[in-house]
């Protein structure tokens, strides 16, 4: 579907044809050999890749969770040349609060569908009225049903001009942000661009690691850096291919269902807050709605050139003087520090660290993070 400057109507369906071939190639796959450890260090284990390109080639439909998204409301919009993608679910009460959510990679809006019916009814989810927002959620350009940018340039900066513009098409004069990965980036330089109507944001990945390195840390933070560095050497490989070559891997990603799936599968495991043994905090059905919707768009190579946009950027935007609450989740990399949001947000009104949750922090823990977004805001309304 075209879009245009005006806001439309958008619903999506997969072609017969697509999901046949998804299949072939599922059932056709050329395996590499069985990896030298019996860990998850050099990327996903030959029987745990094997088991879900299984799944997903004799048990997935996707047609069910088609039809779950298409419940909600869908539109698309032109943003400085680029169809954007975007649900917007509005709450029966008049005076809900507007909130934009923005995902990153490898995630989409998939993330944030167990929180909209929370979110736009409390009253039915544990919450009250008072708790009622709008709900706002945009596939990133090169993400899910947003257009892919035919050039380069769609920066953290410029996604964040383009959101401002979206919100207000829309009609809001009033609204909260939130984000995490690319979204908590794009999120704070919407607030440090002071977008007209934005009045606070809530991060659950906030880009403060400080730069420089604080001299004699104390214990925790020291655990938080070190964790942090071990990181960089031992799964940094997916940002530094990303940043410098998205073409090339985005090839093999889009010619292979079994590399996507692959390609997935190690963040899935790596970054979310699972018990030992388990692959993912994350259900077999989540997993592979996220994986089939990156293969059906065929955004593999698209949005990997998020990073290449991106590169050369750090963990640490800077300063942000509008109100800002944070949600800290333990399996996070890396875990970053109240002292650390304090020095970048003088605003900075709400902080909690929670018990349970990773990098996919909505999708894991809906519930906890509907919580959060409700006792953040409560006081804004």
């Amino acid at each position: 579907m075209r879009a245009t400057d005006d806001v439309l109507p958008f619903h999506y369906e997969a072609d017969d044809a697509a999901l046949d071939d998804l299949r072939h190639r599922l059932a056709v796959a050329r395996w590499s050999d069985r990896e030298t450890v019996n860990d998850w260090t050099q990327g996903p284990p030959l029987h745990a890749l094997q088991a879900f390109v299984a799944t997903w080639r004799d048990n997935y439909d996707w047609r069910t969770f088609e039809r779950r998204l298409n419940r909600f409301p869908q539109y698309r919009t032109v943003i400085d040349g680029v169809g954007i993608h975007f649900l917007h679910v509005r709450s029966e009460r008049p005076s809900a609060l507007p909130i934009l959510l923005t995902h990153g990679w490898p995630g989409s809006i998939i993330e944030f569908l167990n929180l909209i019916e929370p979110l736009v009814d409390p009253t039915p989810h544990g919450g009250t009225m008072a708790d009622c927002f709008d709900v706002i959620i945009p596939s990133l350009p090169g993400h899910g049903f947003s257009d892919h940018p035919s050039k380069p340039g769609w920066t953290v900066d410029k996604i964040a001009d383009a959101w401002i513009e979206l919100m207000r098409r829309i009609g809001y004069s009033r609204y909260v942000a939130q984000g995490g990965d690319w979204g908590a980036m794009i999120t704070t330089r919407m607030a440090q661009k002071k977008a007209t109507g934005l009045i606070a944001i809530h991060l659950n990945y906030p880009p403060v690691f400080p730069d420089p390195l604080p001299v004699d840390p104390p214990p925790e933070e020291l655990r938080a850096i070190e964790e942090w560095q071990q990181f960089q050497r031992t799964q940094m490989g997916y940002y530094q291919i990303q940043s410098t070559q998205p073409q090339t891997i985005g090839y093999a990603l889009t010619d292979s269902p079994v590399g996507q799936a692959g390609w997935f599968l190690g963040k899935f495991h790596d970054w979310t807050d699972h018990p030992e043994g388990e692959l993912s905090a994350l259900s077999t059905e989540q997993m592979l709605d996220e994986t089939t919707l990156y293969w059906l768009t065929k955004t593999a190579t698209s949005s990997a050139r998020m990073y290449f946009d991106n590169s050369g950027g750090g963990p640490n935007l800077g300063r942000v003087e509008l109100p800002v609450g944070c949600s800290i989740f333990p399996k996070e990399k890396p875990k970053m520090q109240k002292r650390w949001a304090e020095a970048c947000y003088p605003s900075l009104f709400h902080w909690r660290e929670l018990d349970r949750g990773g990098h996919f922090a909505a999708f894991e823990q809906p519930a906890s993070f509907v919580q959060e977004l409700r006792d953040c805001f409560r006081n804004l309304r």
